[in-house]
Formats: structure tokens, C-alpha cells, sequence
């Protein structure tokens, strides 16, 4: 405590536990569980609650709800947890909630990730490294997003699905199954759309491995034979290919939700 600032408006309870340099701006409230790593900013009117960590050098904005208790009946005050990462950035009036017990009683935010003005994340759901989520983003109880995953305004994920990393979602899209890494889905429903070439590229992809993984994606969604099929054989042809195989991976992984598909056919990508 004795490192941190706390502004005279703001009420702390002697539970909990603030690093070295952490800032806590005027009208902010912290609960007796929480855990605010070094360097940590409220900047003010945040509420963070509940059995939560927050991760050194994470900034929380104006009215952001961190750690209350989930919006699922079947919570009774089990004594979940919600571990949000280091360097985040957490913009106005996000929402994020802990676990449940019938979900593994944990939600997890990554390191470096940016949810922008109301985003919100709900139980039980694992969000990776550098995820960005825009505006109004909504991600629904146990799901698990990949690293480097991007979601655009608006768009909301069905509970208990999959993002594979390095995805794109467009804006206003509503993901009701399991989108591929490196995979873009767009609409509502949303549909798979091709590959997150944009997103490959600035993350500096080989040129030779974006070209096998095309590949792999046009046999993988193409019309002949069954998805399992297609997979098995993209599989044996890309053995040793790390990118086609993490695909491969991802859909031959059990799940609660179907794979997102292209409407007609492979998609341009």
C-alpha cells in the first residue's frame, strides 16, 4: 500500500492487495479479494469485485464492472475467479464476470489485450494474448478464443464456441460455431469467409507458409467427400506443415459447436 495511490473519493477494502505504483483515480471501488499487480491504473469510477487479479500495468477506464458476479442463474456465490492479464487495456463500461461452478469456476483475460467501450465477456470464457474486441463486443459464457484473435463492432459469440488464433470477425457478425484459425467470418449468421490473409501478413507470416495454408483451406472446404474426409487427407498432405496442422487440430477437436463453413464453396481468400 504504501507505493500506491489511492484518491480520497475512492474506497478500498483492507483485503486488498496493491502493487508497487499502482493508481487508483476518484470514485473507484475495490473489493476485499482483489489483487491489482504493479502499475496497475484505475483511471476512475471502476468497480472491480470478487476473487479477481488483475495483471501488472493494466489500465481500467471510467465504468468498467470488473468481477461482480456472473449473469447466470445457475451461480449460487461460489467463490470463482477472474484473472485478467498484464498490459491490458480495459476501456468505459466493459463488463467482466468470473466463473461458475459448472464451467470450471475461472475466466481468463490474456496478456496485451484491448476490449474497446462495452465490450463484455462473460463466465468462463478464456480469451488468449493480443486479443482486440471493438466496441459493443459481446462474448458469451464459456467460450475460448485463440491469441491475435480480432473482432470488429458489434459482434457477438454464441456460448461453449471456439476462435481459433489469429482470426478476423467483421463487424455485426454473430459466431454461432467454431471459427478456424487464421479463418475470417463475416455475418449473421456468420459464415467463414476465407483466410485472415490481412492479419497474416502484418504478423509477418512466410509467404510459402500463407501459400500452404491457402492450399490446405481450398482442399479443406472444398465439395468433395465429408469435412472429416477433407481434413484427414489435408492432414496427411501438409504433415508437416505447424500452420495447416494447428488447423487440422482445431477442427478435428471435440466440441460443443459446429465448424463455421463457406455458404457456397470455398470462399476467395
Amino acid at each position: 500500500m504504501s507505493t500506491a495511490s489511492v484518491h480520497p473519493t475512492s474506497i478500498v477494502s483492507a483485503g486488498a492487495q496493491l502493487g508497487a505504483g499502482v493508481k487508483i483515480g476518484p470514485f473507484c471501488i475495490v473489493g476485499e479479494h482483489v489483487v491489482l499487480g504493479d502499475n496497475v491504473e484505475l483511471v476512475s469510477h471502476a468497480t472491480i469485485d470478487g476473487h479477481t487479479t488483475v495483471g501488472a500495468g493494466t489500465r481500467i477506464f471510467p465504468f468498467a464492472s470488473i468481477g461482480l458476479e456472473p449473469q447466470d442463474l445457475k451461480y449460487h456465490g461460489e467463490a470463482s475467479r477472474l484473472e485478467i492479464g498484464t498490459n491490458c487495456i480495459i476501456r468505459e463500461s466493459v463488463t467482466i464476470n468470473p466463473g461458475t461452478e459448472g464451467g470450471g469456476m475461472l475466466t481468463r483475460i490474456g496478456n496485451d489485450c484491448l476490449l474497446m467501450a462495452c465490450a463484455h465477456v462473460a463466465h468462463d470464457s478464456i480469451i488468449g494474448n493480443k486479443v482486440i474486441m471493438a466496441n459493443y463486443v459481446g462474448i458469451a459464457g464459456h467460450c475460448q478464443i485463440g491469441d491475435n484473435v480480432i473482432f470488429g463492432g458489434s459482434s457477438v459469440v454464441h456460448q461453449f464456441t471456439r476462435v481459433g488464433a489469429h482470426a478476423f470477425v467483421g463487424a455485426h457478425s454473430m459466431i454461432d460455431g467454431d471459427l478456424i484459425p487464421f479463418g475470417m467470418a463475416v455475418g449473421n449468421r456468420a459464415a467463414l469467409t476465407g483466410l485472415n490473409l490481412v492479419g497474416l501478413k502484418r504478423r509477418k507470416f512466410d509467404r510459402e507458409a500463407i501459400h500452404r495454408l491457402r492450399a490446405a483451406y481450398r482442399q479443406i472446404f472444398s465439395n468433395e467427400g465429408t469435412l472429416r474426409e477433407r481434413v484427414e487427407d489435408a492432414a496427411d498432405l501438409f504433415k508437416d506443415d505447424a500452420l495447416v496442422q494447428e488447423v487440422v487440430a482445431f477442427i478435428m477437436a471435440a466440441s460443443d459447436r459446429p465448424i463455421l463453413t463457406p455458404r457456397n464453396g470455398p470462399a476467395a481468400e
